[in-house]
Parts: structure tokens; sequence; C-alpha cells
């Protein structure tokens, strides 16, 4: 089978790996293994993004008294992590595929050296052709800290990788134009950059993961935009991941189609880090007419009305218009202190500098 793809990233959700009463389903995750396995020996670098600890351990345990759910958290993803990974161990072992496993948190993704060392990691192991299997470090996450769930790890991870595709898999066969499973309702096959879908997207969550298609949605179209395809697709399907990545494929999916102008590595990485953000600059209309117009236009102190919060200089702040609403993010180059001083100053260093200011798209 022809594939025209070298790097993907596989996010396989929690409902696709638990069966109803939330305990792991070994003949589907031996599938997906072998599925995977193929693509490996097919040449292609393989990240596998995987949810199901939590449900694994929940399923591992009988808990007798009543846990806050942070503490019930820990502990049920101490329990099914270790199972879960050991798993996939066994499972690759079967094909002499060596698999390791990267656990991380939101907050290694904060700095940029934090975010460079979990490059390197990966990319040693998949240069030694070892498959990385990537989760939440849910033992040590605390709410505030968590990912969204892992769409939005697996988004990250993506970006940070520069793979060419990302493969969502959930337990339905995409975004649906309506209902799932009323009459006239289809899936939609292809998204385009900028196209509505508030219309269509269900709010609700999964019964297994923290996420839903109102996530998936925000995050495939965000990697979309940073120049990668993305793939929401049923995981429970027969072979669906060849059959997806086919050359040619008409496989059942929702297909994000990427962005023509892919942006650099360091703004892909400012592009994920609004949850880091130390501050806000405020711009007058003139500015936010240039930065959208001129593509190199970067954010002089004379473009700027207010300055909020507290940062050091390379932090990342927010950028937005004089009524408070977000339109990028980017990494300053002063201290707050020295940028408040700045503030409508005309001839100045700029305070974010176009390479790293990303914009979101309008």
């Amino acid at each position: 089978m022809s594939y025209n793809r070298k790097r993907i990233a596989v996010k396989i959700g929690s409902n696709v790996l638990t069966r109803r009463d939330g305990s792991l389903d070994i003949t589907r995750m031996s599938a997906l293994t072998d599925q995977i396995a193929d693509l490996h020996k097919a040449g292609l670098d393989v990240i596998v993004v995987s949810s199901g600890a939590v449900a694994s351990g929940r399923s591992e345990l009988h808990i007798d008294r009543k846990l806050d759910a942070v503490s019930a958290r820990q502990l049920f993803s101490a329990v099914g992590q270790a199972k879960l990974i050991n798993r996939y161990y066994e499972l690759f072992r079967e094909h002499h595929i060596a698999c390791g496993q990267v656990l991380t948190t939101k907050e290694n993704f904060s700095t940029r050296r934090q975010y460079l060392t979990q490059k390197q990691c990966m990319e040693v192991m998949l240069e030694n052709r070892v498959i990385p299997i990537v989760n939440e470090n849910d033992t040590i996450s605390v709410t505030e800290l968590m990912f969204t769930d892992n769409d939005e790890l697996s988004g990250l991870i993506s970006a940070m990788m520069d793979v060419e595709t990302l493969v969502i898999l959930s337990n339905i066969d995409g975004i649906y134009n309506g209902v799932p499973g009323e009459a006239g309702t289809r899936v939609i096959t292809e998204i385009h950059p900028g196209q509505e879908l508030s219309q269509y997207i269900q709010s609700g969550k999964s019964s297994f993961g923290r996420g839903g298609m109102l996530t998936k949605c925000h995050i495939a179209r965000k990697v979309a935009d940073e120049g990668i395809e993305v793939v929401i697709a049923n995981g429970k399907r027969e072979n669906i991941l060849p059959r997806l990545l086919c050359a040619g494929s008409t496989e059942v999916c929702t297909r994000f189609v990427p962005s023509p102008t892919p942006i650099s590595s360091i703004k892909r990485w400012i592009a994920h880090s609004e949850g880091f953000a130390k501050g806000r600059l405020y711009l007058n209309a003139g500015a936010v007419e240039a930065i959208h117009s001129q593509p190199a236009a970067s954010i002089l102190p004379i473009g700027v009305t207010r300055i909020e919060g507290d940062f050091e200089r390379d932090d990342i702040v927010r950028i937005v218009d004089a009524e408070g609403h977000a339109i990028g993010v980017g990494r300053v180059s002063f201290d707050s202190e020295s940028a408040r001083q700045l503030i409508g100053k005309q001839g100045a260093r700029p305070l974010v500098h176009c390479d790293y200011l990303y914009l979101e798209q309008l």
C-alpha cells in the first residue's frame, strides 16, 4: 500500500480503547497496534498519543471510600498507565518493534527550553525506530494545569514534531452536518480554512474522556491553520489507519485541509502557548490593521494603548484589540515595567517582533 506521508501522529481516544463498562478493550487495542506496526514497517514515523490510563485504572481498582476528583484521577492513572504501557509494549514486541513511554504535563510546554527538550527526546526515539507512546502525566497534573484533553495534547505534539498529518480517532465517523442518526445527516468530508462550523458542533463530552467534538474541532482547526492536515475518524472501523492514509483514500472521515502557508516551528509553539500568557497588550485600531495587512509587521510601542499583567522578557502575552477581543499571542521583548514606559512612543524597538507573533485566523 502506498502512503504519501513521512511522519504522522495518531491520537487514540478513551472511547476507542475502552468498553462500555470502562475496561480496556484489548481486541481493539491489538487491532490498532497491528495497523500502526504496518505503517511503521512501511517507513512512516508514527507518534501515538494514547488515552485510556484513567479508564483502565478505574476498572482495575475497587475503592470502598470516596475520593475527591484529583485524588481519584491520580490513583487511577498511576495504576492504569502502568497497565496501558505494558500492553502496548507486549503488542509491539510481537512485531519486533520497540515503543517508549513519554509522559508530559501542560507545564512542560510553557517554556521554549522545556518544549525543545521534549522534542529532542522524541526525535531521538524516531531516529532509532522507537514508537513514542505519549500521554498526560495525570499523577502530577492538577486541575488548573491539565490539558483540556488528549486532543489538545495531540495538537501540541503534532506542531512540535512537524508531522504532516494528525489522525484523531474517536467513536464516530467525523463531524456531521446535523444530529448523527437522523435522516439526511451526513459526515462533512472536508473542511477548509475559514469555514464556519458552529452550527454543526455538539458540545457534549465523551463517556470516558474529558473532551468532546467541540474541543476536537477547535484543536483540528488550529493545527490545520498551522499547515498540518487533521483527520477525525472512527477508530473502531476495521483497518481504519491504512485506509485513511493510503494514496487516494475515500474512507469516511472529516479532513481539515491544511493552510497553504505553514508557519515556523517557534510560531507553532507560540500559537499553543495562550494558556501560559502572563499579560495583555491592547492595540489601537491602526496597529490592528497594520499587523493584519502586512505579512511581516511587528507590534510597535506607538500602537499599544495599555498593558495588563506582570511579565518578564520572553514571556508569552495575549494580543487584544481596543475592546479586549483576542487577536493573537506573542513573545514579548521587554519586561512589563519597561514595556509600560514605552507605550505610545515612536521609533522604539518592537514590543513583539513579527517572528514571534502568532495571529488568530480571521
